[in-house]
């Protein structure tokens, strides 16, 4: 039975002009130039369906390939142009409609409007009297041509005009810092994203069984979100079963869940390119053995205390810390590890990273328009960001004991029973004026909700 999803949240055209508005005033006197993403092709004659440069997007909210955004304050009439596919009937016959030049300015709000073709002709009117180009030089290599020819024309030009840009310089750390903080559409839309896995993380427990295939349980889960209408899975689904939870990005997904199996599902789902990113591990049987409870109490445990650190002014490399020194404890209460908790956290020359094999990443990344969002984590002095309201990122540590992990030297033999477990708990949260709000609390996570 389908039943009606709510209306489908966007971000309005207000909101687009104002994040403009601020990237123009980080430009000083320069000109930015962004290429929309390519369209990629799957195999032979065949394309993935299009997404989006992110950063493209997050300042037009314009979702065709072959696009170019032009922002500048150095132009007597235009601050935003847009050169696009022009209408072509035939062409959006077979490959979908497109926008044009002359909805470009009604429904995107540029100031002017071209078609690509004029790009040569056009552009160097917004360039000519800036003082810098902010252009990324991405995988693009014929587009980044285009502007380094147009960059080396215009300084040749410029001890005769006397103006010019004299500098080419990335906007991907300003664009980095307007994105870091969300605002309510924003937030709107991770929240809608949030609830959407939320449903989905919830069937998958009630789906997964011994005898059950990894890929089913995919199925199911990706089901879910494009029934409540997101755009599909945020990033490919991880539905790790047994030792595959020991493989940090597996996403085979085509193992039998056997009765004595952890699975790990590391799935979320894309809302208007706003995506969800949540970790459950529970057991296929519906029971943890002894060694699976003890990992995955440790694990637990070191995500609630980091989450329960998130406020204003501290950093994720404190959280970071807090999940590590929980785990690194956990591991020396099973015998995992040996020494002092102080030591083994602070990475002596005598204990160094003796935790390693069994946790190897970060416990946080930002969230946003991309799943491992735009956002700096250090300032240009080098000291870890700050945390601010309206910040948005994950909470996962985890512990992998994969059939082949090796301690390091001097630390205990693994025993047998500890081999292919592996575990992750992942939320997102929201930074608020007083602490944080989980936007995956809907998706429980006690040992008692994990097991049936």
């Amino acid at each position: 039975m389908i039943t009606l999803s709510p209306p489908q949240l966007t971000i309005s055209a207000e909101e687009y002009r104002q994040r403009r508005q601020r990237f123009l005033a980080q430009l000083g006197q320069g000109t930015a130039i962004l290429r929309s993403a390519p369209q990629a092709v799957m195999h032979n004659d065949v394309e993935y369906t299009f997404r989006q440069d992110s950063n493209f997007y997050y300042l037009t909210g314009f979702n065709e390939p072959n696009t170019v955004a032009v922002l500048t304050t150095q132009h007597t009439e235009h601050q935003f142009i847009l050169f696009v596919q022009p209408k072509d009937r035939t062409q959006e016959m077979w490959t979908g409609y497109r926008v044009g030049p002359e909805a470009a300015v009604t429904q995107f709000g540029a100031d002017a409007a071209y078609p690509i073709s004029e790009l040569d002709s056009q552009l160097p009117q917004y360039c000519e009297k800036a003082d810098r180009l902010y252009y990324h030089l991405g995988l693009d290599e014929p587009f980044n041509d285009c502007i380094l020819k147009l960059w080396r024309r215009l300084l040749a030009q410029y001890p005769r005009r006397g103006m010019g840009p004299l500098a080419l310089e990335d906007p991907n750390p300003i664009l980095a810092r307007l994105r870091l903080t969300k605002s309510p559409a924003e937030l709107a839309l991770l929240r809608r994203a949030a609830d959407i896995a939320a449903q989905a993380h919830n069937q998958a427990r009630e789906v997964a069984h011994p005898g059950v295939y990894e890929y089913q349980v995919q199925a199911e889960m990706e089901a879910t979100f494009r029934r409540e209408g997101a755009m599909g899975p945020a990033y490919p689904s991880i539905v790790a079963a047994g030792p595959n939870a020991c493989i940090l990005h597996y996403t085979e997904n085509s193992r039998r869940l056997m009765p004595d199996d952890l699975l790990l599902i590391d799935a979320g789902c894309a809302l208007d390119y706003y995506n969800s990113d949540i970790t459950r591990t529970f057991p296929a049987a519906g029971r943890f053995t002894p060694p699976q409870q003890a990992i995955y109490e440790a694990v637990l445990a070191a995500q609630e205390a980091a989450i329960a650190a998130v406020r204003p002014g501290i950093t994720l490399v404190d959280i970071h810390t807090t999940a590590l020194r929980v785990l690194v404890s956990g591991l020396v209460d099973l015998g995992l590890l040996v020494g002092n908790v102080d030591d083994l956290v602070g990475e002596t020359e005598e204990a160094k990273q003796a935790y390693r094999p069994y946790f190897m990443h970060r416990t946080s990344h930002w969230l946003g328009l991309d799943v491992h969002d735009a956002g700096p984590y250090r300032t240009p002095s080098g000291e870890p960001v700050a945390l601010e309201p309206g910040y948005v990122f994950t909470v996962e540590p985890g512990l992998y004991i994969g059939p082949d992990t090796e301690p390091r030297e001097g630390q205990p033999a693994i025993a047998d029973h500890w081999r292919g477990i592996g575990v992750r708990i992942e939320d997102d949260v929201l930074v608020t004026e007083t602490g944080c709000e989980v936007l995956t609390a809907a998706v429980p996570k006690s040992v008692m909700a994990m097991e049936r």
